[in-house]
C-alpha cells in the first residue's frame, strides 16, 4: 500500500507524517486490498484557523473519500479515518454478500 502525503501552502512535520502514515496503514485491518492512500492537508484562515484533512483511499473497483475539519492536523486526520474505517466496513459488507 503507497501512502502520498501532500501538504498545502505550508511543510508537514516529520512527526505528523509518521502519525498519518500510522494512521493510514492501521486501515489495512479494515480491508485487505488498499492499493493507495493519499492524504491532503490544508488550512483554512479564518478567525478558527480550521485544520483540513482530506483522505482519499483507493482499493479494485471503488475510490473511497473522507474530509474532515478541526483546530488540530491529528484530529482531523483521526477523525477522517474513523470516516473511512465505516466506509471500508460496509464496503467489504457488500462484496462479501455477492459472493
Amino acid at each position: 500500500m503507497n501512502v502520498t502525503i501532500t501538504s498545502r501552502k505550508f511543510k508537514a512535520r516529520e512527526n505528523l507524517k509518521s502519525y498519518i502514515t500510522d494512521e493510514a496503514l492501521s486501515l489495512e485491518k479494515f480491508f485487505d486490498n488498499i492499493q493507495d492512500v493519499e492524504v491532503i492537508l490544508s488550512f483554512q484562515e479564518s478567525k478558527e484557523m480550521l485544520k483540513i484533512a482530506e483522505i482519499v483511499v483507493k482499493v479494485p473497483g471503488h475510490v473511497l473519500s473522507a474530509t474532515e475539519e478541526s483546530e488540530e492536523f491529528e484530529k482531523s486526520v483521526h477523525l477522517a479515518v474513523e470516516k473511512l474505517e465505516r466506509q471500508l466496513k460496509k464496503l467489504k459488507t457488500k462484496i462479501n454478500e455477492r459472493i
